[in-house]
C-alpha cells in the first residue's frame, strides 16, 4: 500500500512538474543578456536604433508622499551617473510632481543629455492629448520627449478612442512630426487581449508601436499572462518591450514566495529592452545595479523551478491587483484625464436621444 502510495505521489509530482517545464518552455526569452558597461546593462530598444539601460527609473516612486524633491533629485543624479539611462513618468503621476521634479534633475549640469526620457498621456481626443502633451515638455523642461506612450490602455474601446478621427493618435501624429516626440507607445496593465487589439487596431491604420509596456512578473505567466500572449508577438513585429510590476508594487512580495532580485531577474530573462522599476531609496538604487551586474540567462529549468514557487500563489490573480481590482486604475478614479468623447462621437450622439 505505501509502495502504491510512494508511486502515485511520485507520478503526481513528474506530472506537475513536467506542466511547470512546459509552461517555462513556453515562455519567450533574451536572446542575450545585455551589453554590461560599469555597473549597468544595455539593449537595444526594439528597431528604433536606440540603446538604453535595462533597468529603468520609475518616475511614480520619486514623488510619492513622504518623499522630499532635493532626494528625487539626488537618486536621478545618482542613478544617471551610475548608468541607468532610461527614465519613466507620467503625466498623471502625482499630480504632475514627478514630472517636475525630473523636469528640475535633468535640467541640471546636462543630465539631459545623458537621459532616454519617456512619459504617458491618458487624453483620448486630439485636443486632451496636445494639451497634456505640451504640459509634461514644460515640466520636464524639454523641447522634446524622446518616447510619448499612451497610458493605461486597459479597455477595449480605448484603442479605438485613440485612433478615431479627432482622437489622440493625431495629437501625438503631429507633435512627432514637429519635433516634440521621437518615438510612441503605450501602456496597459488589465489584460493581454487588450493589448492585442490596441495591436491589431493600430495595424489597420497603418500604424506601428516603438515600444509596448505591460506587467512582465513571476506571477503573470501563471495567470492571464502578458508573458505568454503579447511578448511574443512584439518580439515578431520588433517592438520595444517594456516590463513593469516586477513585484506588482510590493505587493508579490507579501505572497513570500520570491525576493526583489528574482523578480528582477526573471523580468530581465524575458526578452525586454527595459525592466522599469520603482526607485524611492538608496538601498533599492544599489540592489538594481547589483541585479544587473549578476544577471545570466536563465535555462528552462532554472525558469521553471521558480514559477513553480509562485504558482500557488498566482491562482486567480490575486497578488497582481493591477489586473483584479481598480486599485491601480488611475483614470477609472479619474475618468476626467481621458477628456471628452471624441467630435464624431458627439456629432452622432446627438441621434441617440
Amino acid at each position: 500500500m505505501g509502495m502504491t502510495t510512494s508511486f502515485a505521489q511520485g507520478m503526481q509530482r513528474s506530472s506537475v512538474e513536467a506542466q511547470q517545464g512546459s509552461e517555462a518552455a513556453g515562455l519567450p526569452h533574451a536572446s542575450s543578456p545585455g551589453t554590461l558597461k560599469g555597473e549597468m546593462l544595455y539593449r537595444p530598444l526594439g528597431r528604433t536604433g536606440e540603446t538604453v539601460s535595462a533597468i529603468g527609473m520609475g518616475g511614480f516612486h520619486l514623488a510619492q508622499p513622504g518623499m522630499e524633491e532635493a532626494e528625487s533629485i539626488r537618486l536621478i543624479h545618482a542613478a544617471i551617473d551610475r548608468g541607468i539611462t532610461f527614465m519613466d513618468n507620467s503625466w498623471d503621476y502625482n499630480d504632475g510632481k514627478s514630472e517636475e521634479w525630473m523636469g528640475k534633475a535633468l535640467a541640471q549640469n546636462g543630465y539631459r543629455k545623458k537621459a532616454f526620457l519617456m512619459t504617458k498621456i491618458d487624453g483620448r481626443t486630439k485636443q486632451d492629448a496636445a494639451d497634456q502633451l505640451n504640459q509634461s515638455l514644460s515640466r520636464l523642461k524639454t523641447d522634446h520627449i524622446d518616447l510619448l506612450q499612451h497610458h493605461e490602455v486597459i479597455r477595449y474601446e480605448d484603442p479605438d478612442r485613440i485612433f478615431a478621427e479627432g482622437g489622440a493618435m493625431e495629437a501625438v501624429v503631429e507633435a512627432k512630426k514637429a519635433g516634440k516626440v521621437r518615438f510612441v507607445g503605450f501602456t496597459g496593465h488589465k489584460d493581454p487581449h487588450v493589448h492585442l487589439y490596441m495591436l491589431d487596431v493600430a495595424a489597420k491604420h497603418g500604424f506601428h508601436f516603438d515600444t509596448v509596456q505591460m506587467p512582465l512578473n513571476v506571477m503573470d505567466a501563471h495567470f492571464r499572462s502578458f508573458a505568454h500572449l503579447v511578448v511574443p508577438r512584439l518580439v515578431e513585429q520588433q517592438i520595444g518591450v517594456l516590463g513593469m510590476k516586477s513585484m506588482g508594487d510590493s505587493i508579490i512580495l507579501k505572497s513570500n514566495t520570491v525576493k526583489p532580485v528574482e523578480c528582477l531577474h526573471y523580468a530581465l530573462n524575458l526578452p525586454t529592452s527595459v525592466v522599469i522599476t520603482g526607485i524611492d531609496n538608496q538601498k533599492v538604487l544599489d540592489q538594481a545595479f547589483e541585479v544587473a551586474k549578476a544577471f545570466h540567462l536563465m535555462d528552462v529549468q532554472q525558469v521553471a523551478s521558480l514559477l513553480a514557487k509562485t504558482k500557488e500563489a498566482a491562482t486567480g490573480g490575486k497578488y497582481e491587483l493591477f489586473k483584479t481590482s481598480t486599485l491601480f486604475d488611475s483614470t477609472a478614479h479619474h475618468p476626467e484625464w481621458l477628456g471628452g468623447e471624441n467630435p464624431w462621437v458627439q456629432k452622432l450622439s446627438k441621434f441617440a436621444a
